[in-house]
């Protein structure tokens, strides 16, 4: 194993969080494969340059704070970084319902409010329901705040 290979790879991983994927992405793209890649992984995790769960965390609760994401677009976004369903589910938890709740809310009355010269309610419907799944909210919200604004 190269200490300098080890240590760019200690750097990366110290940056920001890195999912185990992450991790093996960038090693096999500096050409290590095999028993070496595998050699690299195991001493990350043993320093604790690589946890899932905290991955998990940061990623859902940065995504949910700063991009407004709704629960279904960060868990698709944790599966592309091959996170376990554990995992997922600890970060998902890092998410407070109540804040959930009022992002959810800001943004749907923000869209709503950009869509007053549209004249057709059923096209409203259909935009605002289109831009709140696009950002990954569950149907449950949706409907709810539809049947309450726009009915």
């Amino acid at each position: 194993m190269d200490d300098s290979i080890l240590e760019k790879i200690k750097y990366f991983c110290a940056y920001q969080e890195r999912s185990q994927y992450e991790v093996r992405s960038k090693l096999l793209g500096m050409k290590i494969y095999g028993d070496d890649l595998e050699l690299y992984i195991v001493a990350l995790l043993e320093e604790n340059f690589i946890n899932e769960e905290r991955f998990s965390k940061a990623y859902a609760g940065g995504k949910f704070r700063v991009k407004h994401w709704g629960r279904q677009k960060i868990v698709q976004g944790l599966k592309q970084h091959k996170i376990s369903v554990y995992c997922i589910k600890a970060g998902l938890a890092e998410i407070k319902e109540e804040d959930y709740r009022l992002i959810f809310n800001q943004l749907a009355e923000q869209k709503l409010a950009s869509l007053q010269k549209e004249r057709s309610v059923w096209n409203k419907k259909a935009k605002l329901r289109n831009f709140l799944l696009q950002r990954g909210f569950e149907d449950e919200y949706i409907y709810e705040f539809i049947r309450n604004n726009l009915s």
